[in-house]
């Protein structure tokens, strides 16, 4: 390691509850994990951002002063790489190049947001060698633009914001209409369960897009500027929108839960989630319902997918002392039942991205 090298890391997150809210303008309530993205950079005079992957392989070269579209090219982490250069530099970043090393503990496809830390984590490593500064949200929204440039998919920001404003032991509160944060401690006996249903999706290649254009039709037709102003009975015909509707509030019930200790609450609010994700939001599928249906008959509180959907990833929570147990069971019955093996892991809650400092790599 030079002395002029400097490592950042972002992690990744899972969202406890409310999906396809975020770009309704409505609640999420997202946990930054303890899996993440580390890129190595050293600065560099030649005006060329130049990365290697260690994730999933691969070399790219992109100009630093933004120039190089990610339409031209070819892999898709290179291309997420190049939205970030960009975004940085519409908002007068200096074309100053760097050297970095691209590794990741996230697993790609899962709902995890790998490509969130990616550009978080080179968004950090970029701004530090040009010696420039944006404030963290402004940070979230280019990185958010960058994904959008690179995959043509309308994320929302969510995945950005959650990875730059994660607390320990807290998840976030987030209004995705005045883009507050609001930490709210976990309770420590409170243990978050993720199971990887085998079966890797990808928004470009899913109805996500679809799923975006429908709410916001629904809501011109009701004469709203989001869903997050629809009423229960303005949406009570129209299941895509219920789904959103019905989701925001129990984002802002589970947060109360989480405030007042009361973990019992949760259960009835992550199976409800997952019925109306499955039903109303049609972004389940077979695998998705077998492993939250395993997941509580193991004994977790409540079970629901996590992320967009179409494949992926299923949250629960169970007690800390009961989590190792009830994922193997779990684990062990979605196997028999689908045929897939799944990955299982046990997460808390992480700050925030930032830079690793010198002596935690020594």
């Amino acid at each position: 390691m030079s002395e002029r090298e400097r490592w950042f890391r972002a992690p990744g997150r899972v969202n406890l509850i409310g999906d396809h809210t975020d770009y309704n303008e409505g609640f999420v309530l997202p946990v930054a994990i303890d899996l993440s993205c580390v890129v190595r950079a050293t600065p560099n005079a030649d005006g060329v951002v130049r990365l290697r992957s260690e994730a999933v392989g691969g070399e790219v070269e992109l100009a630093a002063d933004g120039g190089t579209h990610p339409s031209e090219i070819g892999d898709v982490w290179a291309r997420y790489a190049a939205g970030v250069v960009g975004t940085l530099s519409e908002r007068g970043r200096p074309a100053v190049g760097i050297d970095a090393v691209i590794s990741s503990t996230i697993p790609l496809g899962a709902g995890l947001s790998s490509s969130a830390a990616l550009e978080v984590a080179l968004a950090l490593a970029l701004c530090d060698a040009a010696s420039f500064e944006l404030p963290q949200l402004e940070l979230a929204v280019a990185c958010q633009e960058a994904e959008q440039v690179a995959t043509g998919v309308p994320c929302g920001i969510m995945d950005q914001l959650a990875s730059l404003a994660g607390q320990n032991n807290h998840a976030l509160l987030i209004d995705c209409r005045s883009l507050e944060v609001e930490p709210i401690r976990l309770p420590p006996r409170l243990a978050v369960l993720i199971l990887h249903s085998g079966i890797s999706r990808g928004l470009v290649d899913s109805a996500y897009a679809e799923r975006r254009q429908a709410c916001e039709s629904i809501a011109a037709l009701l004469g709203l500027s989001s869903l997050r102003d629809a009423t229960s009975e303005h949406v009570a015909d129209e299941p895509r929108a219920r789904h959103v509707v019905s989701e925001n509030a129990r984002v802002l019930e589970a947060a109360e839960a989480l405030r007042e200790g009361d973990v019992a609450a949760l259960g009835p609010l992550l199976n409800d989630s997952h019925r109306s994700l499955r039903d109303d939001f049609e972004v389940s599928t077979p695998e998705l319902d077998a492993m939250a249906e395993a997941l509580v008959d193991a004994g977790a509180i409540g079970a629901r997918l996590t992320g967009a959907g179409f494949g992926g990833c299923v949250v629960g929570l169970s007690s800390r002392d009961e989590a190792d147990r009830i994922v193997e069971t779990a684990a062990g019955r979605y196997w028999q039942k689908t045929g897939h093996q799944p990955r299982a892991f046990v997460f808390r809650a992480v700050d925030g991205a930032g830079r690793i400092p010198p002596q935690a790599l020594t």
